[in-house]
């Protein structure tokens, strides 16, 4: 870590008023999975009354070193199946890991031990067309990565018009935060791919506090609704960043104004690194109590957690039972 990483991110342990100590065990964090903030991160950043949830999300801390039982380099058992590219973990879905790279590290990230798996795309795409051709039960395909978004249009778009030829699927979803990261990434030339696609394109934007929808990614979702796609948010309850009912009822009324359905609240994945994120269930229980006290039902995501092996996303309920 030298030069301008270096030196952002000394700047933000300022911001956070860390002790040289603390600085020091960060650089040694991000010397494990490295440090990476988009400039479109600073700015809001600096635009925020209370900055320090948008910081915590990428700033290595030396927290991030401590070996916590239950936590694991691979929590959902994904890695011997995402070798391939290829992920079903639900049925009619199929999963494409299309690069794992991203604008933005997230500190929590449950793939961050996975960064330096490389993907061909002619490969996975070979890999696509032959899962396709096996039998026919995929009705949507779900790119995810990485971020998707962090491909060209040129690649983008020949994913999505492999998909047109695929008369079976009803859906494109695309998982990402490119809209939060990098606003600009959202251009005319990207909405007209988007919208040249056969099948409806869903698009589930990873968005943790209040202050990253702000009016740069406003104005890109804005656009990516006038190319007729559907927007979905999906958070990750935060210890320490979106862990009180203010914070996220304020991000889900931000959501819909900008035209997103909250769609998912998650559990934190339990990747090593990232234990001093979590938040007790219990606590998650309390803040969708006051969530839908306070906001109409469409504003309220749904409160689950992933196990490996269930056929669905679990629905964290009181008493522990699933909904059926």
């Amino acid at each position: 870590m030298i030069g301008k990483p270096r030196q952002h991110m000394e700047a933000l342990s300022h911001r956070l008023g860390l002790a040289p100590d603390a600085m020091r065990s960060g650089l040694s964090a991000a010397a494990a999975f490295p440090f990476l903030a988009p400039p479109s991160w600073y700015r809001k950043i600096a635009a925020s009354d209370d900055p320090e949830g948008l910081i915590r999300q990428v700033l290595p801390l030396g927290e991030e070193l401590d070996d916590v039982p239950g936590f694991s380099a691979d929590p959902l058992a994904e890695e011997p199946a995402a070798r391939s590219g290829l992920v079903e973990k639900y049925r009619g879905r199929l999963l494409l890991m299309v690069t794992r790279r991203c604008a933005g590290h997230c500190r929590f990230c449950f793939r961050r031990h996975a960064l330096d798996t490389p993907v061909d795309q002619d490969e996975l795409q070979d890999a696509f067309r032959a899962r396709m051709a096996a039998d026919s039960d995929i009705t949507e395909v779900i790119l995810s990565g990485g971020d998707p978004l962090v491909l060209s249009d040129r690649r983008l778009s020949s994913w999505l018009e492999l998909f047109n030829g695929c008369s079976r699927l009803r859906r494109v979803r695309i998982h990402t935060r490119g809209p939060v990261f990098t606003p600009a990434r959202i251009t005319p030339k990207f909405t007209a791919v988007v919208a040249a696609s056969r099948h409806p394109v869903v698009i589930v934007l990873h968005v943790n506090h209040p202050d990253e929808l702000d009016a740069e990614t406003a104005a890109a979702l804005a656009r990516l609704r006038s190319a007729g796609v559907l927007l979905l948010s999906q958070t990750v309850l935060l210890a320490g960043i979106n862990d009180s009912a203010d914070t996220l009822a304020a991000l889900f009324e931000r959501a819909v104004e900008c035209g997103l359905a909250p769609y998912y609240l998650h559990q934190l994945d339990r990747v090593a690194g990232a234990a001093h994120f979590e938040v007790a269930k219990s606590r998650g229980l309390e803040l969708m109590r006051e969530l839908h006290r306070r906001l109409p039902g469409y504003m309220v995501p749904r409160y689950v957690e992933e196990i490996p092996g269930d056929t669905s996303k679990r629905p964290i309920v009181p008493g522990g039972t699933p909904c059926p």
